[in-house]
């Protein structure tokens, strides 16, 4: 019981992402130019939201929340990668793996709730303009916090026990560049066709689920555009609502791509294109796409930047 315990607690290898040839050393710099501007446009748009007392509503409040999920996901992954590349080793400790396992677990369960009582929040302030600060007031908002961490914690903290208390035999090569669920879930030797089924339907609630929550709130909220006789109201709502169906796209879009193929179709290397593209790009993109066009973020940054140089 020792001796296995002990093999079960031996180190992982990383397959990685990179290798020593030229274009795939500007590859790297390119992922940590982009994971500079992950950092800095998410980190910026937290303090931001919480620097402006007119930022302070349910909406900016929510995308604190977002923005706070995709600064931990490539704080998660990508400098563990860089360091593994810049060192020239692959290993990452049991506990390590484990660890990185459940974070981005919970981080994206959070993130698929988080996007869908978003959805909400843009369908009560469409639908129910009048009700909207009784609807989605201080309490409700927090609650919906509190719900999207707790709904990834759950799922996230469940996955990794079983998991990582499951046997590994043979070789404990992963072929990813860090400890994704399912490149982890192929090392397990024995059958696991029980838990496959399992995993399949934690991957319909977190996944699926959301989509079809999402679609609904959108259909309301189409037709209610469709009935405004305002050219001005419409403009202002589909304005308000395209940010967040572009951010839920993009992520829905790279987890399906990721998650919900049949293995059989599914290569390594597509593998890591997809967690590359929701573990860097969509956290990189989320706070350019919410910012860019957003009247109230540009106004906030005037605000405080005025106030800097005042204070100079």
């Amino acid at each position: 019981m020792w001796q296995r315990n002990e093999t079960s607690l031996a180190d992982f290898l990383l397959e990685g992402l990179f290798n020593d040839s030229l274009i795939h050393v500007f590859l790297f710099s390119l992922t940590m130019v982009v994971f500079l501007v992950a950092v800095s446009g998410n980190s910026l748009t937290i303090l931001l939201i919480c620097a402006d007392s007119r930022l302070h509503t349910p909406m900016y409040f929510l995308l604190s929340q977002l923005s706070l999920i995709d600064l931990m996901y490539v704080i998660t992954t990508i400098p563990k990668m860089a360091a593994n590349y810049l060192s020239g080793r692959k290993s990452i400790s049991f506990v390590g793996c484990a660890t990185q396992l459940f974070l981005y677990m919970l981080l994206a369960g959070a993130e698929c709730v988080l996007l869908t009582l978003m959805s909400y929040d843009r369908y009560v302030a469409i639908c129910n303009p009048l009700r909207y600060t009784i609807l989605m007031n201080r309490r409700v908002t927090l609650m919906m916090a509190v719900m999207s961490w707790l709904g990834g914690f759950t799922n996230s903290f469940l996955h990794t026990v079983i998991l990582m208390h499951s046997p590994f035999c043979g070789s404990r090569k992963i072929h990813h560049f860090y400890c994704e669920f399912p490149a982890v879930l192929n090392l397990v030797c024995g059958d696991i066709t029980v838990y496959e089924k399992a995993v399949y339907v934690s991957g319909i609630i977190l996944v699926l689920a959301p989509i079809l929550l999402v679609s609904t709130s959108y259909a309301f909220i189409l037709h209610s555009v469709i009935q405004m006789q305002s050219a001005g109201s419409k403009r202002n709502a589909f304005a308000t609502c395209s940010s967040h169906l572009t951010v839920v796209s993009l992520f829905f879009g790279a987890l399906i791509f990721s998650y919900m193929r049949p293995r059989s179709q599914s290569t390594p290397f597509q593998d890591k294109v997809g967690s590359l593209f929701y573990s860097i790009i969509t956290p990189t993109m989320n706070p350019l796409i919410y910012t860019l066009r957003n009247k109230d973020v540009a106004k906030a940054v005037r605000r405080v930047l005025g106030r800097d140089s005042m204070t100079q």
